[in-house]
């Protein structure tokens, strides 16, 4: 579980200059980041570092992300969102 410093960083760096990609980030931590694994909620954060204009294109299927984790943590944030 990540501490609280640790988890307001988190929450703070959802805060993108887009906000097709602030609807997505912000909400799914509030609802879903606690019931992730340890290795998943890593995984969100290094998905945090990624410039916004590849988290764009790979959220709304321009493209297709490289890396199997982040594109895991893309598809299931995105689940998330049609439910």
């Amino acid at each position: 579980m990540f501490e609280p410093k640790r988890l307001a960083r988190l929450k703070w760096a959802c805060r993108r200059g887009m906000l097709e990609l602030d609807v997505l980030l912000l909400p799914f931590v509030e609802a879903a980041f606690d019931s992730l694994t340890f290795e998943q909620q890593e995984t969100f954060e290094r998905l945090l570092t990624c410039d916004d204009p590849d988290l764009f294109a790979w959220f709304m299927g321009h493209q297709k992300c490289d890396d199997p984790e982040l594109a895991e943590m893309v598809s299931r944030i995105l689940k998330r969102v049609k439910v």
